[in-house]
């Protein structure tokens, strides 16, 4: 893409001149030692209602040619040929700032000066996927999703917003919100998993996390809601494949976390690329405009993913990229991330009469208004601090934290015999598996400037929290995709001498994330063979599995008796597992999204619908499988702990709830067990007949309980009637009249349940 010609600026008069009186006023600051604004943003609040920016921002606008407005809405990465030129002709909004391998604080330094030798001295914006951790690696999104903790993500995405904004960085590229519920699409680890609620709750969390109190605040950075909207259903679980979808399925199972961000106060969307119904989502004027902007009310940045305007010729709807840029402006993308396509085609798309430039002042007065709200105007460099770098470079609080939150994300699958946790004094141990000793792996995909050299492996971990006197031997058995059986006699041996076999399997980097979709869900390459060989030794044996999607593993089940989910969990994975396996941490995670039996299963999930010919072991003409059980191999919200729970049955304040009540719901939960332990209590309701079929559960609310041996909790929830709605026919939220069972338990498969009926107001 050859970038156009500088615009001739435009005249400057009276007015003009006391424009860039303000322009000046504002740039006041725009020293590293300038003062920050100090008014509170809201969470939720809604950006551009500020008139003091709104007059700033149009000052600036009178002030700017076509091409300085294109280049606003353009975001380049470093890889472009003419990107420091651009800069300082004010032709560019922002570039990527997470840039693995570089200084990051001192390139976005260098950079922010050029865009101060800029004929409107406008900032840029320093942007990137920061999405499980910055310098400190912190487990992947779905990992976080099964702590089923949301202040959790709030948490541990602060602290990204604190390393990332140290080093320059202002806009993440996170949260992605998509639903999933097809475990082959490699971008399910980014997500929250199957449930719109859990997924709603996550949403707004990490929200909050990366955009605090105030985007003022000079640790905070913008974030982005990605990717609007479907995307996590692709057909085939094919990453960048079409999305074909019911508007029903749309507005309740995809749309609600995005409401939750909007409401939240998200300051960017991000579209999917993928066609929807048809229709390119970038180009799509029925999602951005009336969903998104109207129905939503969402006022912020929307963002094009990587290279997706210009991909519009691609889907076959714009016959050259100018055509895709009128497409995508129109529909109502803002930004155009990396092609640069819109710096080259708005200034002539607008003079053509093909694209108004109302509209194009409108775009690039969200961009300005984002740059204000975030302070850059004020202090173009009050993102780039060598001083914060280097006290945010792994610090001990921060891998800390890391090691804290990957403890609450492992999901205990397994425990036949309490063979888990293991003691400390073993004589021996065999550590064997592909992800036993490795760093980069541990990481998960996109792991921003996290290290592998500073992750603690499994086996590291393992070594340090066992016994001085402890023999640990260590064989790798085979890699992740081999067909190779070499290591096999090593990982034999080692076991035989072994009291106990630690196996450590799974997916490595290259097989989870965007791109990375898989057709099988099994264990990859020989690894169910290594498993096998070991098991046959008859030494007792636990699996860890690394990975970042469910997998099919029923061999294990069936014949391992204690199996640890630890998904990819970051810096610290290696000291978090040998703290559950040794039993120093109770594991109390709980699957935020349905394991399998078999690929053919899928798409599986929790609240399907019923049919007219519900499952009947006894009829053929029921919905069935004729060689596997519908049922999955681990359900939604499934985990088990070192402890023992009983949950008393269901207690309802009333069984008939006035329209304008709130029904109590209470039940007691009791420690049974010999160790303190955390339960997560679920909460579930299903509508008996309603006016469209409902689904056989949802998640309603959910809450967690710590209990030490014996002790009793009695747990209320509380429901209205809004709790209770549902899509109706005229794809309206409606709560009808009508008879609920109210499920609570421990994971998805509850069967506790207590009736109330709803009556008409």
């Amino acid at each position: 893409m050859k970038p156009s010609k500088p615009g001739k600026s435009r005249r400057i008069g009276v007015r003009a001149i006391a424009a860039l009186a303000v322009i000046m006023l504002a740039m006041v600051g725009c020293q590293p030692s300038g003062k920050q604004e100090s008014k509170t943003v809201q969470p939720g609040r809604r950006y551009f209602t500020d008139p003091v920016i709104a007059h700033k921002v149009d000052s600036i606008l009178s002030l700017m040619t076509l091409e300085e407005k294109a280049g606003q809405l353009c975001i380049l990465g470093a890889d472009h040929p003419n990107l420091k030129q651009l800069v300082k002709e004010g032709k560019l909004g922002g570039t990527n700032g997470v840039l693995p391998g570089r200084n990051v604080g001192r390139y976005t330094r260098q950079m922010q000066k050029l865009a101060m030798q800029s004929r409107l001295k406008i900032p840029l914006l320093f942007m990137g996927d920061v999405i499980h951790g910055f310098q400190t690696g912190f487990p992947v999104p779905l990992a976080l999703a099964a702590s089923w903790d949301p202040d959790l993500t709030r948490k541990t995405d602060s602290i990204s917003a604190v390393e990332a904004t140290a080093s320059g960085v202002s806009w993440t590229f996170n949260p992605m919100i998509d639903i999933a519920r097809d475990p082959r699409w490699g971008r399910i680890v980014e997500g929250a998993g199957e449930d719109p609620y859990l997924g709603s709750l996550m949403a707004a969390a990490a929200v909050k996390g990366y955009q605090g109190e105030s985007l003022a605040s000079p640790h905070t950075m913008m974030a982005t809601a990605k990717h609007f909207v479907g995307y996590g259903a692709v057909q085939a679980g094919r990453d960048y494949n079409t999305v074909n979808m019911s508007e029903r399925e749309l507005r309740s199972v995809y749309l609600p976390p995005f409401e939750a961000a909007v409401k939240a106060g998200i300051g960017a969307v991000m579209p999917a690329f993928v066609s929807f119904n048809g229709v390119p989502v970038t180009a799509n004027h029925f999602l951005l405009q009336d969903i998104l902007r109207k129905e939503i009310g969402f006022n912020g940045i929307v963002v094009s993913d990587y290279d997706a305007v210009t991909e519009l010729q691609e889907h076959g709807v714009a016959a050259s990229a100018a055509q895709a840029d009128e497409l995508a402006m129109k529909a109502g993308v803002d930004m155009d991330l990396h092609s640069g396509s819109y710096l080259e085609n708005l200034p002539k798309l607008v003079k053509e009469g093909k694209i108004p430039e109302s509209v194009l002042d409108n775009a690039v007065r969200k961009v300005l208004t984002m740059k204000f709200e975030l302070g850059l105007f004020d202090n173009p460099f009050r993102y780039s601090d060598s001083t914060l770098v280097a006290n945010n470079v792994l610090p001990a609080s921060h891998r800390e934290a890391a090691r804290k939150v990957a403890c609450k994300t492992f999901v205990l699958l397994k425990n036949e015999k309490n063979i888990l946790p293991l003691s400390k004094k073993l004589q021996s141990i065999a550590v064997i598996g592909p992800a036993a000793d490795t760093q980069d792996n541990l990481l998960g995909p996109v792991h921003a400037l996290a290290r592998p050299e500073d992750v603690v492996t499994v086996l590291q971990g393992i070594k340090k929290a066992v016994s001085p006197w402890t023999k640990v031997i260590y064989a790798k058995g085979t890699d992740y995709n081999t067909s190779s059986e070499s290591g096999f006699p090593e990982a034999v041996r080692a076991a035989q001498n072994a009291d106990v076999v630690v196996l450590v399997l799974g997916e490595n980097n290259d097989m989870c994330g965007e791109g990375d979709s898989r057709a099988s869900l099994q264990l990859p390459g020989n690894q169910l063979d290594l498993v096998k060989a070991v098991v046959k030794t008859g030494k007792p044996v636990v699996a860890v599995l690394v990975n970042g999607r469910p997998l099919a593993v029923n061999w294990l089940n069936d014949h391992v008796p204690g199996i640890l989910e630890t998904w990819f969990p970051g810096t610290e994975g290696g000291n978090a597992i040998a703290d559950v396996l040794f039993g120093d941490y109770n594991p109390s995670g709980k699957l935020p999204v349905t394991f399998p039996r078999s690929v053919g299963q899928v798409p599986i999930f929790y609240s399907h619908l019923n049919t007219g010919r519900p499952f009947n072991p006894n009829d053929k003409y029921t919905t069935r499988y004729v060689d596997m059980p519908n049922t999955p191999l681990y359900p939604f919200g499934y985990g088990l702990s070192y402890t023992n729970f009983s949950i008393s049955p269901v207690k309802l304040n009333t069984q008939n709830l006035n329209w304008n009540d709130t029904l109590k719901v209470s039940v007691s939960v009791i420690n049974t067990g010999e160790r303190v332990g955390t339960e997560l209590v679920q909460l579930y309701t299903h509508q008996q007949v309603a006016n469209v079929s409902p689904p056989v559960k949802q998640l309603r609310r959910f809450k967690r309980v710590r209990l030490a041996p014996g002790e009793v909790k009695e747990i209320t929830f509380r429901l209205t009637r809004k709790d209770l709605a549902i899509l109706d026919k005229d794809m309206k939220w409606k709560t009808e009249p009508g008879t609920f069972d109210v499920m609570v338990g421990s994971s998805s498969e509850v069967t506790n349940s207590a009736g109330f009926t709803l009556k008409k107001p």
